[in-house]
């Protein structure tokens, strides 16, 4: 546990560190976001905020995880597939956002050409989880489990690029994605700790600390944005530790902010092509919040603190399993 800690503070130091230089160079290079025309108004004062944040979270993610790995003496094959599928969602995010940048507009990879790369990348992991033990197909809700067979590939593709997705809707105001995503990956350390996932657990650390680090500089009003290099990379990683540490269901709790997030954009568009009426004033439903009257930091602050209060519910689920209770 001693070195969990070590991952999350050395995540967050890195973090710090690495942003100044970072943001320094976005600013120099005038390297900044495209808002698009359907976002609500306020957001157009945003345009020109640095973007691509994401590749100092990531990065600080990966030295403190490797350094922290490498002196509790957990490196492994595991770890390996984890921190190889994490490089290539952030790759895919980085390219993504390279193509905004370059059209000087906010849209990048077409919506099939990402969802492309986040399946073949899933596949990673997925393959992993079903070579690696006898249970690797087996999907468990509280004591029951069920083998899923060779529909479980299935499942994982859908929760690792579900999970990717769900987290780059969220990615919409200031300090949003960041503050959430620390209970998250905070849960998911625990999670991952107590199952023996420990090697997992401590990259969950070194993310939940760069997040809570990168937090100085996204939030409100943000001197960065973590960008698709960012927010497809984490989402990605959350749903690669639920799939790897075998907890699919209690994603949806850890998650649950983010599944709020892209349930709300799927029935504003179903609602929309059915009866021509919205149900919310704008989707993903931070912005119906905004669009409510809601300051952006007070609509941050109640979705961490829904994401805390959801996070802790998954983890006494857990506790409840693990005692028979459920």
């Amino acid at each position: 546990m001693i070195m969990i800690a070590v991952a999350f503070l050395l995540g967050m130091i890195l973090c710090l560190l690495l942003g100044v230089p970072y943001i320094a160079f976005l600013k120099k290079k005038m390297i900044g976001q495209y808002i698009k025309d359907l976002a609500p108004e306020a957001h157009q004062q945003k345009e020109g905020t640095p973007t691509t944040g994401g590749v100092f979270i990531i990065t600080a993610v990966f030295i403190a995880s490797i350094i922290t790995l490498a002196l509790a003496q957990k490196l492994s094959d595991e770890i390996f597939i984890i921190l190889l599928a994490l490089l290539f969602y952030t790759l895919a995010g980085f390219q993504d956002d390279y193509l905004k940048l370059k059209g000087k507009h906010n849209d990048g990879l077409s919506a099939k050409g990402k969802l492309l790369r986040q399946i073949a990348i899933a596949l990673l992991p997925t393959l992993y989880v079903m070579l690696a033990s006898e249970s690797g197909t087996v999907f468990s809700i509280g004591s029951l489990s069920f083998d899923l067979g060779w529909f479980y590939p299935l499942l994982a593709i859908f929760v690792i690029t579900g999970a990717s997705n769900a987290y780059n809707l969220t990615d919409g105001l200031d300090g949003l994605a960041s503050s959430t995503g620390v209970f998250s990956f905070i849960a998911c350390t625990l999670l991952l700790f107590f199952t023996g996932h420990h090697g997992a657990a401590i990259v969950a650390a070194t993310v939940a600390g760069s997040l809570f680090g990168f937090l100085k500089y996204n939030k409100p009003k943000a001197q960065v944005f973590m960008g698709d290099t960012g927010s497809l990379a984490i989402g990605g990683l959350l749903g690669t530790l639920a799939v790897i540490g075998k907890f699919e269901f209690l994603l949806i709790f850890i998650g649950g902010v983010f599944v709020m997030e892209t349930l709300s954009v799927i029935i504003q568009v179903t609602s929309f092509k059915l009866t021509g009426k919205r149900v919310f004033k704008m989707s993903p439903i931070h912005h119906h919040f905004e669009l409510c009257g809601w300051s952006e930091k007070k609509i941050v602050v109640v979705f961490a603190l829904v994401s805390a209060l959801l996070s802790a519910f998954a983890l006494g689920l857990f506790y409840l399993t693990q005692r028979g209770v459920i």
